[in-house]
């Protein structure tokens, strides 16, 4: 293990000026390139002393904008477009970059780092996406995955991918019973 100080806070691990220990390849791999992280030697701990008000300054001035977007950002919903079978499994997936360039396109800037996706998006409906604005500040998404614009106005109302297909199958039943209806009267 290794002692390192965290240079900001990072998730289920701890916060800024916190002294922790982690695995070596967590140290050399993602905390130290990334800059989130010095290694605990009493060179680093001066350094941090010296730097913890400015590191302190600038991270309430990051978390202040951060919320200030998150408040914009408010209830936003990306709709994404996806071709799928019948049951409503996707053919392919979303993805973190689908969900972060849906957000661009609503005019917001977020990077793919940010969304914080566990596993692929494989379903048509409404799924929640938690996006990471900064180590403290973090917001919901609703992701609206449809085959068609109109399915994912009807998904915004509340309706299933079931209800739609239930829907959709009522609507062709009564055009075909329609005409048959006509050639009887005409009769």
């Amino acid at each position: 293990m290794v002692d390192v100080i965290l240079l900001e806070r990072v998730e289920k691990l701890g916060h800024l000026g916190q002294i922790v220990k982690v695995r070596p390849g967590y140290a050399r791999n993602f905390l130290l390139p990334q800059k989130k992280a010095l290694r605990a030697t009493k060179d680093n701990l001066a350094y941090f002393e010296t730097q913890r008000a400015v590191l302190e300054a600038n991270n309430l001035r990051l978390k202040a904008e951060a919320e200030a977007i998150g408040a914009k950002m408010g209830d936003l919903s990306v709709v994404v477009i996806r071709q799928a079978g019948e049951t409503g499994q996707l053919y392919g997936s979303v993805s973190a970059r689908d969900v972060a360039d849906g957000i661009g396109e609503a005019g917001f800037i977020v990077e793919r780092a940010q969304v914080s996706l566990d596993h692929p998006i494989k379903t048509l409906g409404v799924h929640k996406v938690k996006i990471t604005l900064h180590p403290e500040v973090s917001l919901i998404v609703k992701v609206n995955v449809a085959q068609s614009a109109d399915e994912a106005a009807a998904q915004a109302k509340g309706m299933t991918h079931a209800d739609i297909e239930a829907a959709r199958d009522a609507a062709d039943d009564e055009v075909e019973a329609a005409p048959v209806a006509e050639e009887e009267v005409e009769a």
